[in-house]
């Protein structure tokens, strides 16, 4: 109940409407069920956004590793790597991707400079880590151990599936 002021001056009571602010039950019951249906409908499409990224990631990855091992390579077919850095029967690769970040002597240069392929080794965004599957030149095409000899090719340790279908190992 309030006063309310007359025109003339005499104070009249009157009832005052009493308004309920808020929602009910009911209200918030149909609002959660649509944001659990509108999450739900968008987890997937979330994973599978992240799975897409890692995969760009990691072919990114792969290719900066396997360029830098082609360059190796073409530097010691073409004698531009001191002899003494190029191991006998490497078949021109390097020992290791640590060779391809530390450089190598430059053939004929008393400067003491360094050839270098890569400024770090990219981790695999599938691991976390620097670790990559490697293979040497001698190694048999479907091997899962690495010889050792030298580092003709790379490739992630995860035994997954990418969104189309292909292995991870396969790339």
């Amino acid at each position: 109940m309030g006063m309310l002021n007359s025109r003339f001056g005499v104070r009249r009571w009157a009832p005052v409407a009493l308004k309920a602010d808020g929602y009910t039950f009911v209200e918030l019951l149909v609002v959660s069920a649509i944001i659990l249906i509108l999450a739900s409908a968008i987890m997937p499409l979330a994973k599978v956004t992240a799975q897409r990224q890692r995969e760009l990631e990691l072919r990114r990855a792969l290719r900066e590793i396997r360029t830098a091992i082609d360059k190796y390579k073409d530097a010691a077919d073409l004698g531009q790597i001191s002899a003494l850095d190029v191991k006998a029967e490497s078949e021109g690769y390097p020992a290791d991707l640590e060779t391809l970040v530390d450089g190598v002597d430059a053939a004929n240069d008393a400067t003491g400079r360094k050839l270098k392929f890569l400024r770090r080794v990219p981790k695999d965004p599938m691991t976390h880590t620097e670790d990559w599957g490697k293979r040497s030149y001698q190694d048999l095409p479907d091997t899962s151990r690495w010889g050792g000899q030298n580092v003709f090719d790379v490739y992630t340790r995860v035994d997954g599936k990418a969104l189309d279908g292909t292995k991870y190992r396969d790339w």
